[in-house]
C-alpha cells in the first residue's frame, strides 16, 4: 500500500467516523431524507400513512423550528410501505431501507402500551439508533390526552435521536427532596406546578401520603400537571403541555432532579447540550419564520435483488481465501438469503464475468444451482470497479430494469488505487445498496466508505483460519424488509484447531422463538470430523447424518420441521494424526411468525476512533421492542493481525454503561495495539430462565391526568403486562458487530492511558446516626482493572459539589480498598459536626484514583436525607352535600362511642360482682 493509498484510506475513515446509519441530511436549517419504515408486520391501514404525514411531521416541523429559535425545521421526508401493501404507484426505493430508518412504525409483540420511545445507549450528545411508534400512538386520538400531539412527541423523541440529550423525568425516582426540605417532582422546570395524586383515584381522599421510611410520597403516588401553565419548558420534561415549546436551559435547568439528562450530561441543560451540537452551531438563527411544509414522499420496496461480487484475482490464493470464500458463500445461499429473493453471481479479478443472472429462489432446487456454481479460484489483479458495473447489469435483469434498491454484496482482498473514484458516480447514482467485505490486511481503502454511502453493512474478515469471520460477515448481511419472521438468526458460531483426537465441545440453547430452518453446519479443513450432536430428547446425531461437501469442505445438518426446544451439546473431533481448523455455525429462524425472536444487536460507538479517544462496545439484545437483561454477552474484537480480545459487557449502568437493565451491554476496549481494521463478534447466552424482558427506557412521559380550573382528570392506567409473559426461555445467539477502524495509534503506547472512568451510580441513605453509601467499582483504565483509592466529599449544598469539589468537606475513606471495576462498593461512617435530625439533608460525591495519580470526572451527586412525615392531624368528614342522612364518618363515631359506653357499664358492673363474692369467700392462704 503506497503512501498515497494510505493517506487516501485514513481520510475515507475519518469520513465514516462523523457518519451513523442514517442518511439524514442537514441543508440550510432543513433536515432532508428523514425516512420513516413501516414493519412488515403490520395491517394495510391508509390512516397511519395520512397522520404520519398531516398530523404528525408538518406539524413537527414548525414546532421544531420554533423551540431551536428559528434554526432548524424538517424539510423531506420519506415513508417506506411494506411489500405485502397493495401496489399503487409509490416511487420505488433506493438505498432506502428499514434497517437504516430513522423511524420505525411496529406493533409490540406484548400489549404493553403505545409509550413512544427512541433507543439510545450513546453517551451525553451522541446520537441515538431509532424512534418507534407504535400503529395505535398514529392513529388513536384517545392517546393524545397522554402523550400529547404527535408532532410534539416527534420533537421530543428528535432531540434523543439527534442530539443526545435525555429525560428529564424518571419513572423509577418520580419524587426526591429538595435542598429547601419538600418533597419535589423529579422534572424540568421545577417550578412547573401541579398536584399530587394517587394513580388510580377519584374524588376525595386521593391525596397522597407520605412513607415514612424514605420521607417521599408512597407508591402509586403521581404528579399531576397542571395543564394551562404559563411556563414554556419543557419539551423534554411535558411537551404535552399546550404552552410548552421551549428546552430547558441555564436559567431554568433543575440540576437536583435525578434524572438520566443530569447524570449523563454533568447536570447541564437540554438547551446547553443541543447548543452545542453540529447542527445548530451550523446554522444560524433567521429572522424568516416561512419555512417551507416538509415534502413527504412514499415508497415502496419490490422483492429483494442481491448480486454476490466476488474477488478471485491472484491474492485471493493467499491464507486459503478463496477456499473459504466459497465456504462462506454457499452458507449465504443455503442458509441465509430469503426465499423468495433474486440472487446472481459476479466474479472478477482485473476483469469481471457474470457467473449467474438473477435466479430467483422458490425451492431448494435454485440454492443448490447457485452453490454448483461456486468455485475455488485465483489468478490476475484486481479491478472494483469492473466487478461493481458488472454487478450492476445482472442486478438490471428485474422487471423495470432498474438497480433502485438492489443489493450488491461486494468481496475483496487486494489494493485497487483506482477505486473508488474510478466508480464513484456510478455507484451513487445506481440507487443500489453495497455491503462490502474486506477480506485479509491489505484489501483496497474506500471500502466502507462505499458502503457507508449507499446505506450498506461492512465487515472484515482477517487470515485467521481458527476464526469464523468470514462466514459471520457473509451470515450478518441484514435483509432490508423488517420482516424478522423471515430472517435468519445466528445461534453459535465458533471455531478452533484442533489436534489429534482433540475435541471442539459446546451446548447450544434452542428456545421457543426460533426452531425453523434449523441448520448446524461443521466446517473443517482437511477431512470431515468425527460428529457427535445430542438434542434435548437423547437423540444422537453423528457424520452419517449430515451432508458432507468437500468443495466448501463443510458438512451440513437440516432438522426437520421445528427443533426440539432445550440444550443441544455438540463434541467434534479431530480424528486425523494432524491438526486441523474446525468450526460450528448453527443458525435458525422464527418457529412462529407472531412472536418474534430473541436478536442481538452489536456494534462500536464510533466507525473509526482516533486515538487515545476510548472505543465503547454495545450489544442489544431484545425480543420485539422489549429488551433482554440478566443474559451473559460476550464480545470478541480481533485485529488485522488476528490477535483477539475478549471482553465482558456490562448492563450494570456503570462505566461505559449509560443505563442498568436496559438490555443495552457495554465496555470500553482498551486492548488495541495495532492501527487498520478490526472486526466486532458477540456471544450471548441465557441459563436457567434467567434471562427478562423489560419495557424500553427513553420512552415519552405517559402522563397521569391533568388539572385544569382546579378539577383533576386523570387518565387510564398503564396497561400491565404478566409477568410471567416477561420470562425469558434460555437461548444462545451469535452475531457479527461488522468492522471499525482503529488509527493513530503509536508505535509505543504508554503504560497508562486513561484515567478512572466516573462512577455514576453513586447512592447515599441515613441509617440511624449513621451515613451508607453505595456504587459501582470503576477501574485503573477507565472501567478495566483496579483504582487506587477514592476521595470522598460531602457538602450541605448541592452546588457547591458540582461546581466546587475539591472545596467540599472531604470524609476520611482511607478504609476502603478499592475493588475490581464492576463490583459494588458499600462504605458507611458517622458524620464529625452533624447531628442527624429530622430534616438533615446531606450531599455527596466522590473522585476514583489510579496509581499514575490520575483522578476521574467527579461522580453524581448523592443525597441522603432525613425527614420523618409529620402525624395528620384527625379530621371529620363534612356531611355530604347530595345526602340529606348521616354520612359514614358521622354513623361511625356514633356507633363507636355507643360501644365503648357499653363497655364501661359492663366493666363496672363485673368489678361490683366481683367484690361481692370476694367477701363471701376469702381466699385459702397456704
Amino acid at each position: 500500500m503506497t503512501s498515497r493509498d494510505i493517506f487516501y484510506f485514513f481520510v475515507l475513515f475519518h469520513m465514516l467516523s462523523l457518519s451513523s446509519s442514517s442518511l439524514v441530511k442537514l441543508n440550510n436549517g432543513g433536515y432532508q431524507d428523514i425516512v420513516i419504515a413501516i414493519n412488515s408486520g403490520i395491517p394495510e391501514n391508509p390512516q397511519i400513512i395520512e397522520n404520519l404525514q398531516v398530523n404528525m411531521m408538518k406539524e413537527a416541523s414548525s414546532y421544531l423550528f420554533s423551540a431551536t429559535k428559528n434554526r432548524l425545521f424538517i424539510k423531506s421526508v420519506k415513508i417506506l410501505i411494506p411489500l405485502h401493501w397493495k401496489k399503487n404507484n409509490y416511487l420505488k426505493t433506493r438505498t432506502e431501507s428499514y434497517d437504516k430508518a430513522d423511524v420505525i412504525v411496529a406493533t409490540p409483540h406484548l400489549k404493553n402500551g403505545d409509550d413512544p420511545y427512541t433507543l439510545q445507549y450513546g453517551q451525553c450528545g451522541e446520537k441515538g439508533i431509532y424512534i418507534h411508534f407504535t400503529p395505535d400512538f398514529l392513529v388513536d386520538d384517545k392517546l393524545l390526552s397522554v402523550y400529547g400531539a404527535r408532532g410534539r412527541v416527534f420533537v421530543h423523541e428528535w432531540a434523543h435521536l439527534r442530539w443526545g440529550v435525555f429525560d428529564e423525568y424518571n419513572s423509577l425516582s418520580p419524587f426526591y427532596i429538595a435542598s429547601s426540605g419538600k418533597i419535589e417532582a423529579t422534572r424540568c422546570p421545577i417550578g412547573l406546578k401541579g398536584v399530587y395524586n394517587k394513580e388510580q383515584c377519584t374524588g376525595n381522599g386521593c391525596k397522597c401520603s407520605e412513607n415514612i421510611e424514605t420521607g417521599l410520597y408512597e407508591d402509586g403516588c403521581v404528579y399531576v400537571p397542571e395543564k394551562n401553565v404559563a411556563s414554556k419548558q419543557s419539551i423534554m420534561y411535558l411537551q404535552a403541555l399546550p404552552n410548552v415549546s421551549e428546552f430547558c436551559d441555564a436559567q431554568s435547568h433543575n440540576t437536583e432532579a435525578p434524572n438520566l439528562q443530569n447524570r449523563m450530561c454533568n447536570y447541564r441543560s437540554t438547551w446547553d447540550v443541543i447548543m452545542n451540537s453540529t447542527d445548530i452551531q451550523s446554522t444560524p438563527a433567521t429572522s424568516n419564520t416561512n419555512i417551507p411544509e416538509p415534502t413527504i414522499t412514499l415508497h415502496q420496496a419490490s422483492d429483494r435483488v442481491v448480486t454476490l461480487v466476488s474477488d478471485v484475482s491472484g491474492s485471493m490464493s493467499s491464507s486459503k481465501r478463496d477456499e473459504r470464500l466459497v465456504q462462506a458463500a454457499e452458507v449465504f445461499i443455503m442458509q441465509i438469503i430469503e426465499a423468495g429473493s433474486s440472487v446472481g453471481l459476479v466474479e472478477f479479478n482485473g476483469a469481471a464475468t457474470v457467473i449467474s443472472p438473477l435466479v430467483q429462489i422458490i425451492t431448494d432446487a435454485q440454492r443448490q444451482q447457485l452453490k454448483g456454481l461456486l468455485v475455488k479460484k485465483a489468478s490476475g489483479g484486481t479491478n472494483i470497479c469492473a466487478g461493481i458495473r458488472k454487478g450492476f447489469e445482472v442486478n438490471k435483469g428485474t422487471k423495470d430494469g432498474s438497480t433502485y434498491g438492489t443489493e450488491i454484496v461486494l468481496l475483496s482482498d487486494g489494493q485497487d488505487g483506482n477505486f473508488p473514484r474510478a466508480c464513484y458516480d456510478e455507484i451513487i447514482n445506481s440507487g443500489a445498496i453495497i455491503h462490502v467485505i474486506a477480506l485479509g490486511a491489505s484489501a483496497a481503502s474506500g471500502l466502507e466508505n462505499i458502503s457507508s454511502e449507499t446505506g450498506g453493512a461492512k465487515f472484515f474478515a482477517t487470515d485467521n483460519i481458527s476464526a469464523t469471520g468470514l462466514i459471520d460477515a457473509f451470515a450478518s448481511i441484514p435483509s432490508r424488509t423488517g420482516d424478522i419472521s423471515q430472517q435468519t438468526i445466528q445461534l453459535e458460531s465458533t471455531a478452533s484447531t484442533l489436534t489429534s483426537r482433540d475435541c471442539l465441545n459446546g451446548t447450544i440453547f434452542i428456545d421457543k422463538t426460533v426452531g425453523n430452518n434449523t441448520f448446524f453446519l461443521v466446517t473443517w479443513q482437511s477431512a470431515v470430523p468425527n460428529i457427535n450432536l445430542q438434542d434435548p430428547k437423547g437423540k444422537v446425531y453423528t457424520a452419517v447424518n449430515f451432508k458432507n461437501d468437500n468443495t466448501a469442505k463443510s458438512s451440513r445438518l437440516e432438522i426437520p420441521g421445528t427443533a426440539e426446544t432445550g440444550p443441544w451439546h455438540y463434541s467434534i473431533c479431530n480424528g486425523l494424526s494432524s491438526s486441523q481448523a474446525i468450526g460450528i455455525i448453527v443458525t435458525s429462524k422464527a418457529a412462529n411468525r407472531n412472536v418474534p425472536p430473541v436478536v442481538v444487536n452489536a456494534h462500536m460507538n464510533q466507525d473509526t476512533i482516533n486515538y487515545p479517544k476510548p472505543p465503547v462496545v454495545y450489544a442489544s439484545v431484545s425480543q420485539g421492542f422489549l429488551a433482554v437483561i440478566n443474559v451473559k454477552v460476550t464480545a470478541i474484537i480481533e485485529d488485522v493481525n488476528g490477535k483477539t480480545e475478549t471482553l465482558e459487557l456490562q448492563d450494570n449502568g456503570a462505566g461505559a454503561d449509560i443505563a442498568k437493565n436496559d438490555g443495552i451491554y457495554s465496555q470500553y476496549f482498551t486492548s488495541f495495539s495495532v492501527n487498520g481494521r478490526y472486526n466486532l463478534k458477540v456471544h450471548v447466552v441465557s441459563r436457567q430462565k434467567n434471562g427478562h424482558l423489560v419495557l424500553p427506557q427513553n420512552r415519552a412521559l405517559y402522563i397521569p391526568g391533568y388539572v385544569e380550573d382546579g378539577v383533576i382528570t386523570m387518565n387510564p392506567p398503564r396497561p400491565v403486562i404478566n409477568e410471567e409473559e416477561l420470562v425469558v426461555d434460555p437461548f444462545s445467539r451469535s452475531a457479527s458487530g461488522g468492522s471499525f477502524l482503529m488509527s493513530n495509534i503509536p508505535t509505543r503506547l504508554p503504560t497508562d492511558i486513561f484515567k478512572p472512568d466516573k462512577i455514576t451510580d453513586l447512592e447515599a441513605r441515613i441509617v440511624d446516626t449513621s451515613i451508607v453509601l453505595a456504587w459501582t467499582a470503576t477501574g485503573d483504565e477507565l472501567d478495566k482493572g483496579t483504582a487506587t483509592s477514592y476521595d470522598l466529599r460531602m457538602s450541605i449544598n448541592h452546588k457547591d459539589l458540582r461546581e466546587n469539589f475539591a472545596g467540599a468537606t472531604p470524609v476520611n475513606i482511607s478504609s476502603i480498598s478499592p475493588q475490581e471495576a464492576g463490583n459494588r462498593e458499600t462504605f458507611s461512617f458517622v458524620p464529625e459536626d452533624v447531628v442527624i435530625e429530622n430534616g438533615t439533608i446531606l450531599f455527596f460525591a466522590l473522585v476514583a484514583i489510579d496509581k499514575a495519580a490520575k483522578t476521574s470526572d467527579v461522580s453524581n451527586i448523592a443525597q441522603a436525607a432525613l425527614i420523618i412525615p409529620s402525624e395528620p392531624a384527625p379530621t371529620t368528614e363534612p356531611v355530604g352535600d347530595s345526602s340529606d342522612g348521616l354520612n359514614i364518618t358521622t354513623i361511625t363515631v356514633i356507633v363507636c362511642s355507643s360501644v365503648i359506653v357499653i363497655c364501661i357499664i359492663i366493666s363496672i358492673t363485673t368489678c361490683i360482682v366481683s367484690c361481692q363474692r370476694k367477701k363471701k369467700n376469702p381466699e385459702l392462704r397456704v
